[in-house]
């Protein structure tokens, strides 16, 4: 029996998340990052905001990420990053959920994500454990059992008769939301009662169905990384 049946998911970033705070000169409540970051320096003194624009009027805002700072207190490497509008300063700031709280606004996940699979063809009745491990290139907020639908090309009822069953382990209930790593164990209908899995599938005991496949179609040329969109 093969034990050593392992997969890697990973959610990619696909697009920054939606600043939401009311706009002082429109109805806009939805806000983008401009790509720039403002420093103002007072002698040894630094102001630092990071500046927004608004979805629907284009108006320029900022947010505060360090106010009356002395220089000697920020890295020389992080002030040069500041300073020259670093891409991923500027991703660091726009995705960090301690810089929306103390700014009282919330951050607004939705796109921001697709899940790449990256796993060989399997089949769900085959009784080896397969180990999945997710890994998360941004901290959204993911529905692990949206993941599941993705990652296993299955329904939402499937995905939730399959956990039900014991078949799919998780190191959390279904519907929480995930945005760290963690791993899931997909288990073959060996590891659980037959006759609960024949019910479970709405099938008559000893019937069994057609196996189930975990993955992309098949291809010539070995195993394809495959994504899927949030929104699919």
């Amino acid at each position: 029996m093969n034990t050593d049946r392992k997969a890697l998911w990973a959610v990619r970033q696909s697009a920054l998340p939606t600043v939401v705070r009311p706009c002082p000169d429109c109805p806009g409540m939805r806000h983008r990052a401009s790509g720039k970051i403002r420093v103002n320096a007072n002698g040894k003194l630094l102001d630092v905001w990071l500046l927004l624009s608004c979805a629907s009027c284009d108006r320029t805002s900022k947010v505060p990420v360090h106010e009356r700072a002395h220089v000697s207190t920020l890295e020389p490497a992080r002030l040069v990053a500041y300073e020259i509008n670093d891409p991923t300063a500027v991703r660091e700031l726009v995705m960090s959920a301690s810089l929306a709280a103390k700014n009282r606004y919330r951050l607004d996940w939705a796109g921001t994500w697709e899940l790449e699979t990256r796993m060989p063809l399997y089949a769900l009745d085959d009784p080896s454990p397969l180990s999945i491990s997710v890994g998360f290139e941004l901290p959204a907020p993911v529905r692990v059992e949206r993941l599941l639908q993705l990652g296993l090309g299955l329904s939402r009822a499937e995905v939730r008769r399959l956990v039900a069953d014991g078949r799919i382990r998780l190191p959390f209930a279904p519907d929480a939301k995930a945005h760290q790593d963690f791993e899931l164990t997909i288990h073959g209908p060996g590891s659980v009662d037959a006759a609960k899995y024949a019910k479970a599938v709405d099938l008559p005991t000893g019937e069994r169905a057609a196996p189930a496949r975990i993955g992309p179609p098949p291809a010539s040329g070995g195993v394809l990384p495959r994504r899927a969109s949030a929104y699919a």
